[in-house]
């Protein structure tokens, strides 16, 4: 079923048909791709196991709960504290996501807010956990390029 990469041209072609329709049903995703229900099925379940099906939650927007406002704070961690600073971080409901990265910078932390008052709270908090050494926050402006795989899916499918 699956390559080294994660997926082959079939379950591409699976995620790519509940990406247009992620209610759609086994059976109507087997007629759809001319499969069979027993193929789709195994298949489904095969990539839900193998996480390459995020959870529902990352399809909520977080202007729906109120938290019109993404930013992002770049922050620098004694790196002995990097899983402190972390659980820390998992423990304010506005941080979405947080990344480790190289370089100059160690930890891109996604933010939310309701309003700037909000981020400005949310930012004095980041930078107060112990083990953050300095934070930078940036406001985004407008969302360019949304979240998306449907290109990296298509080529996958074609069998690239």
């Amino acid at each position: 079923m699956s390559d080294e990469r994660g997926v082959d041209a079939t379950d591409a072609r699976i995620l790519l048909a509940l990406a247009a329709d992620p209610r759609a049903t086994i059976v109507a995703l087997a007629e759809q791709l001319g499969l069979s229900r027993n193929t789709v099925q195994a298949r489904v379940a095969r990539l839900e196991q193998g996480g390459a099906l995020d959870s529902f939650e990352r399809r909520i927007t977080p202007k729906t709960l109120g938290h019109p406002l993404t930013a992002f704070v770049t922050a620098r961690v004694h790196q002995h504290r990097l899983a402190e600073v972390s659980e820390a971080l998992a423990g304010i409901d506005e941080v979405v996501e947080v990344f480790g990265l190289s370089g100059e910078t160690d930890l891109l932390i996604r933010v939310v807010a309701t309003d700037v008052e909000a981020l400005y709270g949310i930012a004095g908090q980041i930078l107060a956990i112990p083990g953050i050494e300095r934070t930078t926050t940036a406001l985004a402006m407008r969302e360019l390029v949304p979240h998306r795989l449907t290109p990296l899916l298509r080529r996958a499918a074609a069998g690239g």
